[in-house]
């Protein structure tokens, strides 16, 4: 049975659909990730989820029971916000308590359960310092904390990491990750960053416009995109696409790009038409520098360097192909300037045909 089942949910605010017509099952112990720009309905969704917005049609079920009108203390959740929600002038241990202390629970176990909480998390040490005395990460440490000991059926994240820099987000995706493998709990997270959604979900919800693109793990998605929003959304930097052509001949089938570039397709797929016109996509990641001979379906692209973005290991170079600069990532030191001419490698096995009218991949 899946902890959470969600069937033809809308939710309008006014004349505007934030969520609309939306079903999705989420599976016990599964760390499911909503994901989608600014404006999509994924928090909007986390809300009636959470029971801080009341459904406008459709129904929730958690465990099987069905929680539209039920208050959100009693759905058995837990909830992380983005702005961490402490309270000021209650010290570390009394804001991870303050739920269990809500709920009337003994001292005895409150206190086992903040401890408990507290070592997982490495904040044991500020159990009597104010919010006022922590960092931003620990800050969200301890609102993780205080969801941690309800021992809740799920757990809600709302964006937690947005407010932290880099490093700490680096810090804190990896502590979210590592205690989501301890509890085994099901947890959905909200998120408009694309990597965290790649690094932490279980399975990937992508939402565009209150409906959901696709759905599937973050490799299914990365690989085999549904549609041109999903393909060019997911990966960094974005998918190159580039008008072009297919085109027919005693050898098989081709992609013609306006500059007469030809890239021969290392297999028929369905819906091939001689003149048909496409949106070739093609991955930085999927065009490397050529060394040695050609591997079946790679083909050697001669191309001059335009611009080059360094990164330390890694470097992205910026060329031209029919008519559309495309980016290639590279080893650092496969290129070192503007301007000089080089053979990249074209994975042509990874090639994404778009059909320019649907949007759809083909």
């Amino acid at each position: 049975m899946a902890d959470l089942k969600i069937t033809n949910l809308h939710k309008n605010y006014g004349g505007v659909q934030a969520v609309r017509g939306i079903d999705l099952e989420v599976a016990s112990g599964e760390f499911t990730v909503l994901v989608g720009p600014s404006g999509c309905g994924k928090s909007t969704l986390l809300r009636t989820i959470a029971g801080l917005e009341t459904p406008d049609g459709g129904t929730l079920e958690i465990a099987g029971k069905i929680v539209n009108y039920v208050r959100p203390r009693d759905r058995d959740i837990a909830m992380v916000f983005q702005n961490y929600a402490l309270y000021p002038y209650m010290n570390v241990f009394e804001n991870i308590a303050f739920g269990l202390r809500a709920r009337k629970t003994p001292q005895a176990e409150v206190e086992t359960r903040v401890k408990r909480a507290a070592d997982m998390l490495g904040i044991t040490q500020l159990l009597d310092r104010l919010p006022r005395q922590l960092s931003g990460g620990q800050r969200q440490r301890v609102a993780i904390g205080r969801a941690i000991v309800r021992n809740a059926r799920l757990f809600l994240f709302d964006e937690p990491l947005s407010n932290l820099d880099a490093q700490l987000r680096d810090e804190m995706r990896s502590e979210i990750k590592r205690l989501h493998q301890e509890l085994g709990t099901t947890m959905i997270y909200v998120t408009h960053d694309q990597i965290e959604a790649m690094t932490l979900a279980d399975r990937i919800v992508l939402l565009r416009e209150g409906k959901i693109e696709q759905v599937g793990t973050p490799l299914d998605l990365y690989e085999r995109p549904a549609t041109r929003f999903v393909a060019g959304f997911l990966g960094s930097p974005q998918m190159n696409f580039i008008p072009a052509q297919l085109a027919q001949s005693a050898g098989g089938w081709a992609v013609k790009v306006s500059d007469g570039t030809s890239l021969a397709l290392p297999r028929a797929r369905d819906g091939l038409s001689d003149g048909r016109a496409i949106v070739l996509g093609l991955r930085p990641q999927h065009l490397t520098r050529a060394n040695g001979s050609n591997r079946p379906g790679h083909l050697r692209l001669g191309v001059t360097v335009e611009l080059v973005q360094p990164t330390g290991s890694r470097a992205y170079i910026t060329f031209p192909l029919g008519g559309v600069p495309t980016v290639a990532e590279l080893e650092s030191h496969d290129v070192q300037r503007p301007g000089e001419q080089i053979d990249v490698d074209v994975d042509m096995n990874r090639a994404v045909l778009i059909d320019p009218e649907t949007n759809r991949v083909i």
